[in-house]
């Protein structure tokens, strides 16, 4: 049934339970496999950023979870490591020397051309006074910036798929109307996407906001192109509170099954695995 998901928060970050209850959880909902990626350190506390001195705890108490829960489940340990800038990311060494099953990358904040970081991952409000603020209102130019980063941080590697890889568009989407749609930024997705397919990496189809702005992340306009580059999906929650780790997921699979995807990829026995899509999506 494709019960999956790589992408799952806990208290060691913005998350609301422990690693335990959130596989005990997936258990219960007869998940086949879990991924626990907290957000990886940053070189700047956030409310949201596990600590570099928590690092040691976190992989400690996911491997007395694999330890405890191990027979019922498969249980992996991730992090979802950030981009800043060319000395900090997913390929930097400290990042590499951390013992992973997987590595996640993503975007959530911009640099900025006076020194310092601006974040363009929060709510609407709040993006909106950061763009006014930092970019002078220019919606383009931070779209601009936000898929040059996504591309350096390809570029650079280190990691096993891409988190959320056009969340920008949920937020300049609310304070930009149509912008999603301009000539422009068409023609960035189609760069975007085919850099994606020539660097042989995963992208995740992530369904944390499905619930309540039915998107997905990508866009579900963009499966077509996706599927057409044969770029390996798999589909995770993003999930932060117990109840959302199954959230969107049949939605994502039937939206996947209409694009024409046959696999999604999986982990089984450590290993990456295209698995086909069951058959109950396909109704």
């Amino acid at each position: 049934m494709n019960l999956t998901n790589y992408h799952s928060h806990t208290n060691y970050c913005d998350g609301h339970a422990t690693i335990e209850e959130f596989i005990q959880t997936a258990i219960e909902l007869n998940f086949t496999s879990y991924g626990i990626s907290s957000h990886a350190p940053l070189p700047f506390s956030t409310r949201w950023n596990m600590e570099w001195d928590r690092v040691d705890d976190y992989l400690k108490e996911c491997a007395e979870a694999k330890e405890k829960l191990g027979d019922q489940i498969e249980i992996y340990t991730g992090l979802e490591m950030d981009y800043l800038h060319e000395d900090y990311n997913p390929a930097m060494d400290k990042f590499q020397a951390i013992p992973l099953d997987y590595r996640i990358g993503s975007v959530h904040f911009l640099e900025l051309d006076s020194g310092g970081y601006v974040d363009i991952d929060s709510g609407e409000e709040l993006f909106k006074e950061n763009v006014d603020k930092y970019f002078h209102h220019d919606y383009e130019e931070v779209i601009i910036r936000y898929f040059d980063a996504m591309r350096r941080m390809i570029a650079l590697g280190g990691f096993d798929f891409l988190g959320h890889c056009d969340k920008i568009s949920k937020n300049t989407s609310a304070n930009a109307k149509g912008i999603t749609q301009a000539s422009f930024y068409k023609e960035i997705i189609r760069d975007y996407f085919e850099t994606i397919a020539e660097s042989g990496l995963m992208i995740e189809i992530n369904t944390k906001a499905y619930d309540t702005t039915g998107m997905f992340f990508p866009n579900e306009e963009h499966f077509a192109l996706i599927r057409e580059l044969e770029i390996p999906v798999l589909v995770n929650s993003d999930s932060h509170r117990l109840h959302k780790i199954n959230s969107g997921r049949k939605e994502g699979l039937k939206a996947l099954v209409n694009a024409r995807f046959d696999t999604v990829m999986e982990l089984k026995n450590k290993e990456w695995t295209a698995v086909p899509i069951h058959s109950s999506y396909r109704i």
